[in-house]
């Protein structure tokens, strides 16, 4: 009986190859062999959503997936945002209409609402409210989050309607390319 399971996905635009444990959490690949921290683990229940990454472009709790369901897949994370540090449209309205406090939840929210913008560059208050029904703040009082993606939506369409940005370089975690 196999103690690993061979992985192959893709995150944030770079090819990963990986022999893991089957009970493996997503969230736990990602931030113990990618090294990408900005995925947080709050309730480890899905509950919180501070987990939040796009899988094929939908957004999925990682504290509730397997590496090994993730095989095959794109995953996105937060680091995509701003691979060269350069903050991203959604990053730099949060900042302006501080939708974020002590940031802990921020990752999840960013990641929800790039998925939102994604498919509704312009939401209604009811979409955004949607969209980020899964995400708990404990510090915002959440009107300046909703702020914060009305703005974001507005500095996408300013600069060309869309949430897309660039992707990281190739690379390995664990195993072989």
């Amino acid at each position: 009986m196999a103690t690993t399971r061979h992985v192959r996905l893709t995150v944030n635009g770079a090819a990963y190859e990986a022999d893991v444990e089957p009970r493996l959490t997503l969230a736990d690949f990602l931030r113990g062999q990618l090294g990408l921290n900005g995925t947080h683990l709050g309730c480890e229940h899905g509950v919180c959503g501070a987990c939040t990454v796009l899988l094929n472009g939908l957004s999925v709790r990682s504290c509730l997936m397997l590496a090994v369901q993730a095989d095959g897949a794109e995953v996105m994370t937060v680091e995509v945002l701003s691979p060269d540090g350069t903050l991203h449209p959604i990053q730099e309205a949060f900042v302006e209409q501080r939708g974020l406090q002590c940031g802990f939840c921020t990752p999840g929210f960013l990641m929800s609402i790039y998925e939102l913008l994604q498919r509704s560059p312009n939401p209604t208050d009811g979409e955004i409210k949607d969209a980020l029904g899964g995400n708990l703040c404990r510090c915002t009082g959440y009107q300046s989050i909703l702020s914060s993606v009305r703005a974001a939506a507005a500095k996408l369409q300013a600069a060309g309607g869309t949430a897309t940005s660039g992707t990281a370089a190739s690379g390995t975690a664990g195993g072989t390319r």
